[in-house]
This record gives C-alpha cells, sequence and structure tokens, in this order.
C-alpha cells in the first residue's frame, strides 16, 4: 500500500471513528433523557413474581421450568411466552389475574430457566409437543383450559391444535393469540422498506447461524452494548413514544438473558412457521385475537387473517402498538383475557352439567 493510499485509509478511520464518537454521544443523551422522565413503573417487581415450581420433562427428557398460581378454580389459565423471552413477559398479567384463576406459566424450551435444547429439536412442532406435556402436568384430565400466547407462543398453540386436536374438543375452552401469525412470516419487513427487507431477510438466518458459531464472543459485546440495546429495543418492540423506561429494559435483559446461539436455532423454524391448516381446529373454540397496528415483527395484518378464519373469534387491534402487547398495553391484553375467562365459565358448566 502506497503513502497516499495508507493517508486515504488514515483519514477515512479518523472520519469512522469519529463518527461512532458521535453516535454513542448522542445515544447516550437519549437514552439519558429518556430514563431521567418520570415513570409510574419504576418500582414495579419485575421477574420477581413466582408461584409454585415444578419441573416437567418433554417427550425428549429435557427439563421445562414450569411456575403454578393455584387457585381454587375449575378453570386453569396456561401462559406461553414469545421468542427470546421468558414466563415474567406475563409479568402484569400475572400480577392482576392473582386470586381470581388458576395459572400457569412456563419457559419454552432453551428459554428462561429451562434446559438447552437439542438444536435439531428447536421447532415449532416441538414447542407444541412441549405444550402439551406442560397440559398434562399441571391439569387434571378434562378440566377446561384456556390457552394464551404470544407470538411464538402463539405458535405453540397452533402446533399444540395441529397435533393434538382432540383437546380441543374435551378440554381446551377458549384461545388468547396475541402478536402473532399462522404463517407467511417472509413478508416480515421489521419495519424496513420492502425493497431493504427482500434483501436483508435472506441474509438474516446465515447472519444469525454466524453469530450463532461465535457465540462467547458476540455474548460479551452485547453485555458492552446496553445504552445501544436499549434503543433497538425500544425502536422495534414498541410503538408509544412514552413507554416506560423500566419496561423497555425489563424486555431488553429478557432478551439480552437468552443466548445467541438460541435464538439462531429457532429463527429458521419461526420463518418456516405455516399453521394455516390448524385454524379449523381452534374454531372450535372461542377465541380473542390481538393485533398491533404498528408490529414490526407480526403485523397486524396477520392477525386480521386468524380472527377472519374462526368463526368464534374476536378482534382487538390497538393501533399505537408494537409487539409487546402483553408489556405495552397490559391492561387491554388483561381485560380481553378476564371477558374471555368469563365467558368460557358458564359454557363449560353447562356442558358439564349436561
Amino acid at each position: 500500500m502506497d503513502s497516499r493510499s495508507r493517508r486515504r485509509l488514515g483519514i477515512a478511520g479518523a472520519l469512522a471513528g469519529a463518527g461512532v464518537g458521535a453516535a454513542v454521544g448522542v445515544r447516550r443523551v437519549v437514552v439519558g433523557r429518556v430514563r431521567l422522565r418520570p415513570d409510574p413503573d419504576a418500582d414495579e417487581p419485575f421477574g420477581r413474581l413466582r408461584g409454585r415450581e415444578i419441573t416437567v420433562r418433554a417427550d425428549d427428557g429435557l427439563p421445562l421450568h414450569v411456575e403454578v398460581d393455584d387457585h381454587d378454580d375449575d378453570l386453569t389459565v396456561v401462559f406461553c411466552h414469545g421468542y427470546t423471552l421468558n414466563l415474567h413477559a406475563w409479568h402484569y398479567q400475572r400480577r392482576d389475574l392473582r386470586g381470581s384463576v388458576r395459572m400457569v406459566f412456563w419457559d419454552q424450551r432453551s428459554h428462561g430457566r429451562s434446559g438447552r435444547s437439542d438444536p435439531a429439536r428447536a421447532t415449532i412442532e416441538q414447542t407444541g409437543d412441549d405444550l402439551y406435556a406442560v397440559l398434562r402436568a399441571t391439569v387434571r384430565r378434562n378440566r377446561p383450559v384456556v390457552l394464551v400466547g404470544h407470538s411464538m407462543g402463539g405458535m405453540s398453540i397452533m402446533a399444540l391444535a395441529d397435533r393434538h386436536p382432540e383437546l380441543f374438543e374435551r378440554q381446551v375452552a377458549g384461545v388468547v393469540l396475541i402478536n402473532t401469525s399462522c404463517g407467511d412470516l417472509a413478508e416480515m419487513t421489521l419495519g424496513l422498506p420492502l425493497v431493504l427487507a427482500k434483501i436483508v431477510r435472506p441474509l438474516a438466518p446465515r447472519t444469525l447461524r454466524g453469530l450463532g458459531r461465535r457465540a462467547e464472543l458476540v455474548e460479551r459485546a452485547r453485555g458492552l452494548g446496553s445504552d445501544l440495546a436499549f434503543v433497538v429495543t425500544r425502536k422495534m418492540a414498541f410503538a408509544d413514544k412514552h413507554v416506560s423506561p423500566t419496561v423497555v429494559d425489563f424486555l431488553e435483559q429478557m432478551i439480552r438473558g437468552t443466548p445467541i446461539d438460541v435464538i439462531a436455532e429457532f429463527y429458521p423454524a419461526l420463518m418456516a412457521h405455516d399453521k394455516v391448516s390448524c385454524l379449523g381446529v381452534l374454531g372450535n373454540v372461542p377465541t380473542l385475537v390481538f393485533a398491533a397496528g404498528a408490529d414490526r415483527l407480526t403485523p397486524a395484518e396477520h392477525a386480521r387473517r386468524i380472527a377472519e378464519a374462526l368463526p368464534d373469534a374476536e378482534l382487538v387491534e390497538v393501533e399505537d402498538a408494537g409487539h409487546v402487547l402483553p408489556l405495552e398495553h397490559p391492561g387491554v391484553v388483561t381485560g380481553g383475557l378476564r371477558r374471555l375467562v368469563e365467558r368460557v365459565r358458564p359454557r363449560r358448566a353447562k356442558e358439564r352439567t349436561a
């Protein structure tokens, strides 16, 4: 390399360094301003609500972490969290429904406190089988159940319907699907212009696999970039400009707690997800479908398609909301769930009497 080339490279490097430094500075100012706002959720005990803990063995022997909030109720509500999260994603619903209904929460395989899965079993079909194991271990046979799923958790419910349709005739009394899809995630744009999204999507699986092979290095980098992670999480997951910074931090910590190789292992399964065929099974029970108008990961159109395909479905669409409705608009989700629970209780009682 000649002296002129070295000089150009040096100038470019200096400019790049200055740009990065400026970006970091701006990011810290922005994050600092957001975190200084009055925050009504600052004292919320995120991650500290606990129930009776049990370990459920999946069909491959993997230990699944499960928590039960007991209540003298014939009905059980089972909560299935989304991709990269854990059972604490249901914090507000758990807090506000305690004492009114029996609830079961569980960590999906390789998430939270559940065991690490064989990568070959990081599939939606397997999470449906895991949900079946959780139901068998926590709910007495033929006792009514309402299944609640967010994002990948909703896909797990669809996989359960696909593999065990008989449960939706004798035991499942209702279903709640939040920010989820029955397929066509290949059209996901991540909020990018469509032309750019088409370029980025094919790169994502290869990029994630590459990061998964360098997990230790990536995890160190993730720990160093907390301010950047805060900004990205707020931008990608929420639409409300005034969302609590504590809630954003809580979500970001759950995501950061999921190893990068686990994220890489599940990503292809999400992209290949196609459970349109199971909608006929879900049509046997009352279903509540939540859509978010600014969801960058599972666009509202996906929820509309699900609701249109189900004869007994209620669609609730929140325009100013992103991909984590249970955290961004918890009252809307909890209120809808209360309505469904009260609706199916007399229906199940009538069926049992008959």
